[in-house]
């Protein structure tokens, strides 16, 4: 708890964000693998990659290998990874300069 206590309100804000744009990137993951078992709507793959590009790379690369779902799909299979360590060249690009 006390890294959480050194960290300053940009830091903060920016920190939780990434939490939970990650929980609601796996959420809708588990919720399209849901809705494609039972044949009903389905939430697009442009929504999925798009939330992947916003931060959420973790959650849906989660997603996929908990709910094995879209791991056949080239575009996923092969571009969540490159958004993931997109992201997390970001990550550390803005940790460097909110510090």
């Amino acid at each position: 708890m006390n890294i959480i206590s050194n960290l300053n309100n940009k830091e903060l804000h920016f920190l939780i964000y990434i939490i939970i744009i990650n929980i609601v990137s796996f959420l809708f993951f588990g919720v399209d693998k849901l809705k494609a078992a039972k044949g009903k709507w389905r939430i697009s793959e442009n929504t999925l990659l798009l939330l992947a590009l916003l931060g959420g790379s973790s959650g849906i690369l989660l997603g996929m290998v908990i709910f094995k779902h879209k791991i056949n799909k080239i575009r996923f299979s092969i571009g969540i990874p490159l958004i993931f360590l997109l992201n997390k060249i970001l990550l550390l690009t803005i940790l460097n300069n909110l510090v």
